[in-house]
């Protein structure tokens, strides 16, 4: 929006941050915080300088400048596991082995108590737009990515394996939604529909290779610490324990998804695929992707919680 929107580079994380939000907060009717280190680099700030310092300073400048209205990006990970979907008043209390899931939970549990903020908890969140970003998360540098999508391709999974996901115009539309209505309190963000693992399988375009959960733990802890594979242990825990979640209450305001979860994340493997998408705020390592390897150490800060 030319002439009605101005930018800021703020390091949520420093200490100097609170001054310099609440001064750009100053008389704003909402302040909406997606602030959050998915899988930083190794060599970037450590993740929980990001994650809670940052996030206790973005709260802190919202208050010291008279926000009346905050919403704030949680995740249906900061919940306890369960076996069944959980709505928004079930306990949030994490993953054990997850650093995501236990960073939310803590997060959480700083908004206690602030009748003014909006607590967002989506589901796994895809969109094409960021395929190249999540290639690099996800996918080794020894993986061709255009493999994505072949029939014949064997995926690992083990059994039981179930995932929620939205897309992430979605996940706008709902923030756009409780802003409009002033709303207050938690929020699920997920699509009904439960993949389950053979249907993942197939979205990612080939076949499951029935693997058990330990054995893909015990594969990924040596690759991750030589830096052959992006993906820590803790991100499978996640996926293993996860809750699902029931979003009636965000459903009550009038929110639909326009997308469905299975095509919403075959699109994206498929842009993943083509490295098609943003890089994100941090460009990748000049050199193409052999230069993320980590050659012996890991590339990805750990996800151990």
């Amino acid at each position: 929006m030319p002439g009605r929107t101005s930018w800021l580079s703020c390091d949520i994380g420093a200490p100097s941050a609170e001054a310099r939000l609440a001064g750009a907060f100053a008389g704003a009717d909402a302040v909406v915080h997606l602030a959050w280190a998915v899988q930083p680099g190794s060599d970037e700030p450590d993740m929980r300088r990001t994650n809670l310092d940052g996030s206790g300073h973005v709260l802190a400048a919202a208050r010291r400048a008279g926000v009346p209205h905050v919403v704030v990006a949680s995740s249906i990970a900061a919940y306890s596991p369960a076996d069944h979907p959980v709505t928004e008043d079930w306990p949030c209390g994490g993953v054990p082995g997850s650093a995501y899931s236990r960073q939310k939970a803590e997060l959480e549990r700083m908004l206690e108590g602030r009748a003014d903020v909006a607590v967002l908890r989506p589901c796994a969140v895809v969109q094409p737009g960021a395929g190249a970003e999540l290639g690099r998360w996800a996918v080794s540098p020894l993986f061709p990515p255009a493999l994505l999508g072949r029939r014949w391709l064997p995926v690992p999974l083990w059994s039981g394996l179930r995932a929620q996901v939205v897309h992430a115009e979605d996940v706008g539309r709902a923030i756009s939604l409780i802003l409009r209505e002033r709303s207050t309190g938690a929020f699920n963000v997920a699509s009904e529909q439960v993949l389950g693992a053979d249907e993942l399988a197939s979205v990612l375009g080939g076949f499951r290779l029935p693997v058990p959960l330990r054995l893909l733990e015990g594969l990924a802890w040596p690759t991750w610490r030589a830096g052959v594979q992006p993906v820590h242990p803790g991100w499978l825990r996640l996926a293993a324990q996860a809750s699902t979640v029931d979003s009636s209450r965000l459903r009550s305001l009038g929110w639909r998804p326009r997308h469905g979860p299975r095509e919403a994340l075959a699109a994206t493997v498929a842009a993943v695929a083509r490295g098609q998408g943003s890089w994100g705020p941090l460009a990748p390592r000049a050199g193409g992707r052999w230069r993320e390897l980590g050659w012996g150490f890991p590339v990805r800060q750990s996800q151990g919680g």
